[in-house]
């Protein structure tokens, strides 16, 4: 029996997400919002480039492929094009044989308040301003990152990876850290607090749903040890011994696993992540995304602490 609503984990992206709309943004911000409307329309059915996050998207839809009856994951569109300008962005999805049905189009309005009306753990757009504004009002987005990104379709897997503090929990060690700027005195604290697990960050809801489908695939593999898993999570933290403790802690609270946890201990992250090739990486910190990464769609969750300083002038720099 196919999933409700309230049950599905459901995934929002922005058409920009979806689609390289680099030129037609160009076109909306120099030219207007009526020529942008007149492109869209003598092109409608042109055909449309693979945004940032589509690798992400097209595995994550095929878990329904696995679980048939059950379809329990969706992705909704939530776009500011126009239902007239819309079309050409549904179009795209029936070429690329995407399973996309619902949709939110605001004409240019910013969509994010449609979130928790479609139930979405994660709302992925380019549009800092949508993202910022999502979490303001506490709900789960994330900005994608202009990064190259070139799909291998022979890799079925679908690889996600999270920081830990201020995205799958909240900033509470964050702020020991950032206020006191002294390591020994957060790792003091985490050992103090090791049997307190931390707050749910904005992605737990969508941590948790995923780790779901881990546990289900690690509960197939050891059915048939030649099932092909279609799912690895992990953790990529900053954290090192004891800390990590606090962090294994809060998940057992929670009841959920994860594949893989890196303790790296100010290593920096871009070794590990070109190692793994995530299909989605999800950090706090703008500093551990570095934009140099090629085939990895890098999120940044603009929230807490280590967010709240120059935020602005963060994406201005980031936009050239």
């Amino acid at each position: 029996m196919p999933y409700p609503i309230d049950r599905k984990l459901v995934v929002g992206v922005s058409s920009n997400v979806l689609f390289d709309l680099s030129l037609e943004d160009k076109i909306f911000r120099e030219e207007g919002v009526e020529k942008y409307k007149k492109y869209q329309i003598e092109n409608i059915d042109k055909p449309l480039k693979t945004g940032r996050a589509f690798p992400f998207i097209r595995r994550f839809l095929a878990i329904n492929n696995v679980y048939y009856s059950e379809r329990p994951v969706e992705v909704v569109l939530l776009s500011k094009n126009s239902p007239e300008t819309g079309i050409r962005i549904f179009n795209g999805i029936k070429e690329y044989g995407l399973d996309i049905s619902r949709a939110a189009f605001t004409s240019g309005e910013s969509p994010f308040r449609y979130i928790p009306s479609f139930n979405v753990s994660l709302f992925l757009s380019t549009n800092q301003n949508d993202v910022v504004n999502a979490i303001e009002n506490e709900f789960p987005a994330g900005v994608v990152l202009p990064t190259e990104i070139k799909d291998n379709p022979e890799d079925k897997e679908l690889r996600v990876a999270f920081d830990f503090d201020g995205v799958i929990s909240d900033d509470e060690s964050e702020k020991i850290y950032q206020e006191s700027g002294q390591l020994e005195i957060f790792q003091k604290y985490e050992s103090l607090n090791v049997g307190k697990p931390l707050n749910p960050g904005l992605l737990a809801d969508f941590f948790k749903k995923l780790s779901f489908f881990q546990k289900l695939e690690t509960k197939k593999k050891n059915q048939n040890s030649g099932y092909k898993k279609i799912l690895k999570t992990a953790i990529i933290t900053a954290r090192n011994a004891p800390a990590h403790e606090r962090v294994v802690n809060t998940l057992k609270s929670w009841k959920v696993d994860v594949d893989e946890m890196l303790l790296l201990g100010g290593i920096e992250k871009k070794r590990f992540l070109e190692a793994m090739k995530p299909h989605l990486y999800i950090d706090d910190q703008m500093g551990h995304l570095d934009q140099k990464i090629k085939d990895i769609p890098l999120v940044h969750i603009p929230f807490g602490i280590a967010n709240r300083k120059d935020l602005e002038n963060k994406y201005k720099k980031l936009q050239g």
